[in-house]
């Protein structure tokens, strides 16, 4: 990574997560990927399921750095 990107993603991890959300879909958007409808409604879909799982006690949330921690400790070599 060039040092003014490096620059530019370290200030953005410096945000509020719900800044760097909103950094991430403009970024997403600036690059006009083709998007499918469909795809679209699947994931909208599949988001409203595990939204309702959440509210149902169905599934726990899980933070993310643990996550991350499992996956490091099980690959590391």
């Amino acid at each position: 990574m060039s040092p003014p990107a490096q620059k530019v993603f370290d200030d953005a991890l410096a945000l509020p997560a719900d800044a760097r959300l909103h950094l991430v879909e403009q970024l997403l958007a600036s690059l006009n990927l083709p998007v499918s409808d469909e795809i679209e409604q699947m994931w909208q879909q599949e988001s409203e399921r595990r939204a309702a799982e959440l509210e149902q006690g169905k599934a726990q949330l899980v933070d993310g750095q643990a996550v991350f921690n499992r996956i490091r400790g099980k690959y590391q070599r």
